[in-house]
């Protein structure tokens, strides 16, 4: 029997929060912006984005179980006696005062991550080990955005103890008023980096706008700083100038509140200690890399300012589970021989890039098998971008790599940068990559792919996983001759930010 899923918003609630007019009485058991996958119990609310209006989907969100929808015009063809919320404002701002209100009333304990790598992975990390201590709430996937966290806010329930919350942006001015949506009780800016330099003029100006994160703090918050990165020094002054006193930091440097005392870098997890604000640890991390290390230090330190259990957070760090598109592991049993994916096709940096190729270098191939590289281009790099991926080459060379397949104008830099013996091949787009390396695969390689999610190197993922006897056999078996239609509405721009 299915447990009862929790009444996020009543039609009441809803309308006092947003000074809407609710038609009728409703409950709704969920939040989503998104015709094509509105659950039962929904609340849709029809945003109007850039290229489709959500308004034109009422219909078909209702049809699909919508408890109701919230709307600043009734559409055509909605019944007049449908389950509306009615606002007189743009219903984007209505979803903010949803956000807000659901802030306000819940006594949950709120982080917000943000930072130029490891957003995600770090608030999948926190979600991961404090569901073990109490009621955690944690946005999906990359909602970091100006749509993203209202929503995420909204879909918050009352009772949740925890909550975690990613904070993205690739301009000033974007995240300060998205940190006064979420308020948060503890804010990690896991690094600051190279990336989004089409918009910046500097590292430094990034590190300024990661700094927004302190502004929708109270005074008791607590900063959990990068000690290690260079911009620590700004940040910190950032941080004080916002009135913060209590800003830890994590690192390697010997003053971190979370410092790393060792760890012991293996081709699947990492072993590592460190001291958490005076108390030594122990633990088992089960995603590989340094980086993965430092962000573990982060997570830790976090659960120590929100009072949480340290070492029982440490010890949930060995069962955690990579996220989808940054560094899933997957056995391809293909005809010419088992090879190992590995899908990295999410997002890229150069710091990012660096830190993948790294642990690529201590994957040992399978009997006849190689290290190959599959790399698209890093966007928004602005006009540092050829420099940046040809700098590519030397991490490369370091990991051992035996071969690389790139795609993109940019990797194109890199590409012309290798020895010849490196040149796996190069093509514009990834759909052309794909069929290349499908046809270069042999067993006992290791394949990591990479790139910007615009590269596009799911595709390349996608036709590489079809290689897999297995998957095909399984997929011949349950077909049965139909294909699902096509959706094509969408109701607002999707995305996520660095």
């Amino acid at each position: 029997m299915s447990e009862a899923k929790t009444v996020l918003w009543t039609a009441e609630d809803a309308a006092a929060a947003t000074s809407g007019q609710a038609t009728r009485s409703w409950a709704a058991t969920g939040v989503s912006i998104d015709s094509r996958k509105v659950a039962p119990g929904d609340l849709f609310v029809a945003i109007k984005g850039p290229n489709f209006d959500g308004h034109d989907f009422v219909a078909k969100a209702l049809e699909a179980g919508a408890a109701a929808a919230l709307v600043s015009t009734v559409p055509p063809g909605v019944p007049g006696d449908a389950s509306l919320l009615a606002v007189e404002q743009d219903t984007l701002a209505a979803l903010g005062d949803l956000g807000h209100v659901a802030r306000l009333r819940t006594q949950a304990r709120v982080v917000g991550v943000t930072g130029s790598v490891g957003k995600t992975s770090t608030k999948e990390a926190l979600r991961h080990v404090l569901s073990a201590q109490g009621r955690t709430f944690a946005t999906e996937g990359s909602l970091n955005n100006h749509w993203g966290v209202p929503l995420s806010l909204a879909r918050m329930p009352e009772d949740s103890e925890f909550g975690v919350f990613e904070l993205g942006m690739n301009h000033a001015g974007e995240l300060g008023p998205l940190s006064r949506q979420v308020m948060p009780d503890v804010a990690i800016i896991t690094t600051v980096e190279a990336a989004h330099l089409e918009f910046f003029d500097s590292v430094e100006a990034i590190a300024d706008a990661k700094a927004e994160i302190f502004e929708g703090m109270n005074p008791n918050g607590v900063a959990v700083l990068n000690r290690d990165n260079p911009h620590f020094a700004r940040l910190l002054a950032a941080a004080r100038t916002q009135g913060l006193s209590r800003i830890w930091s994590f690192g390697s440097h010997a003053d971190a509140d979370a410092r790393l005392v060792d760890c012991s870098l293996h081709a699947t997890c990492s072993a590592v200690t460190a001291v958490i604000r005076g108390e030594r640890i122990q633990y088992c991390l089960a995603l590989p890399g340094r980086h993965w290390v430092m962000n573990s230090l982060a997570v830790l330190l976090a659960v120590k300012a929100l009072g949480a259990d340290v070492a029982a957070a440490a010890r949930a760090l060995s069962t955690i589970a990579p996220v989808k598109g940054r560094g899933t592991r997957k056995r391809v049993q293909a005809a010419r021989g088992a090879f190992t994916l590995i899908d990295e096709s999410y997002n890229a940096s150069p710091a990012a890039m660096t830190a993948t190729f790294a642990v690529l270098g201590k994957i040992d191939p399978g009997a006849g098998g190689r290290r190959l590289a599959v790399l698209g281009d890093m966007r928004e790099l602005g006009d540092r971008a050829d420099t940046l991926h040809a700098a590519l080459a030397e991490p490369l060379r370091a990991a051992r790599v035996d071969a690389v397949y790139a795609c993109g104008p940019h990797m194109r830099a890199l590409f012309d940068r290798l020895p010849a013996a490196l040149r796996g091949a190069w093509t514009e787009t990834s759909a052309e990559l794909a069929p290349l390396l499908a046809g270069a695969v042999r067993g006992g390689d290791v394949v990591l792919i990479k790139g910007s999610l615009g590269s596009r190197m799911a595709t390349v993922v996608d036709a590489l996983s079809a290689l897999d006897i297995k998957d095909s056999k399984q997929t011949e078996k349950n077909n049965n001759g139909s294909s699902p239609a096509a959706d094509t509405d969408q109701t607002a721009a999707h995305g996520h930010k660095g």
